[in-house]
């Protein structure tokens, strides 16, 4: 991303901010469901937080001009469109992608990214001070700058990485991080395995859902999704100092009323990490279940895991 897109979404989230925007993401389904009711936007919540096509005139000009400069305007035969959508989560705004998500590429957020921003909140408040920290499959960037921003109000600023392998994710992130005034951001643009060592605190929502169009934010990988989570929590234990902690926020299919994946994170992390592990929601994404992946399935959970190193 040059210069003058970053600055672009900068202007965008500042003039946004200015007007008092605020939206609160839901689910895939309910968005499809309110979208249904409304097939042209009056306003620049319709455009920018329910992804609905727009006539030029029909919202503020400056906000027009931005996402042209920011190469986010597209057209959609005589209407336009924005390719990004903005959510607010705690005073601030996020870029992420339009609805729906469909593209491989996508930057995805949600309801799960306001229950990972307060679980990881929560969680850093109790922790000792913190130096290094890693926020693996960032996205948007949410994880990294709610760690930053609760550990900067108890002055405990740390140095923030923000990582993920989809370049799309890197650009938003950078936006999301600079408009949030987080300061000690790094940004890498690589697999969350090959992450650099010497962190201190891990913070990481991998994917859970099996996805057989193969998003990376979406697609958890074999074992009913599980496959990323586990894979990145065994990695992220071999990054971190001692008495490092990972804070782990993804899902589990379960199954004849046994959590497979807290079995498996249990023993794959035997020896190595001292593990909390809870639900934090009982039941999400009850579509998937009509779908034949999960044909054996009686719900998918979220679940928060605080492992820390040995």
């Amino acid at each position: 991303m040059g210069r003058d897109s970053l600055q672009a979404r900068l202007d965008l989230l500042a003039a946004l901010k200015a007007l008092g925007y605020c939206f609160v993401t839901p689910t895939p389904t309910t968005h499809a469901r309110v979208m249904a009711r409304k097939h042209l936007a009056s306003d620049v919540r319709d455009v920018l937080g329910w992804s609905l096509p727009f006539e030029r005139g029909a919202i503020d000009p400056e906000i027009v001009a931005l996402l042209e400069r920011a190469d986010a305007l597209r057209r959609a035969g005589d209407l336009l469109r924005s390719a990004v959508r903005v959510s607010s989560l705690g005073g601030d705004l996020f870029l992420h992608s339009a609805f729906p998500t469909a593209e491989s590429d996508s930057v995805f957020f949600g309801p799960d990214s306001y229950r990972f921003a307060a679980f990881i909140g929560a969680e850093i408040a109790r922790l000792e001070r913190r130096e290094r920290v890693a926020d693996i499959g960032t996205g948007s960037g949410v994880g990294g700058i709610v760690a930053a921003k609760v550990l900067r109000a108890q002055e405990r600023a740390a140095e923030v990485m923000f990582n993920d392998i989809n370049s799309k994710a890197i650009d938003l992130a950078r936006a999301n991080v600079a408009a949030a005034g987080v300061g000690g951001a790094r940004f890498s643009l690589s697999n969350g395995l090959d992450a650099e060592s010497g962190y201190d605190l891990i913070v990481a929502n991998p994917p859970y859902i099996v996805d057989n169009a193969h998003r990376a934010y979406r697609d958890g990988g074999d074992g009913l999704g599980a496959a990323v989570s586990l894979a990145w929590a065994d990695a992220a234990i071999e990054r971190l100092t001692r008495n490092g902690v990972l804070l782990l926020y993804t899902g589990s299919a379960i199954v004849g009323g046994e959590d497979g994946f807290k079995l498996a994170l249990e023993r794959a992390l035997r020896g190595r990490a001292d593990i909390e592990y809870r639900e934090l929601d009982p039941d999400v994404f009850g579509e998937e279940l009509e779908r034949p992946d999960y044909a054996d399935v009686e719900r998918i959970a979220v679940v928060g895991v605080v492992a820390t190193k040995r």
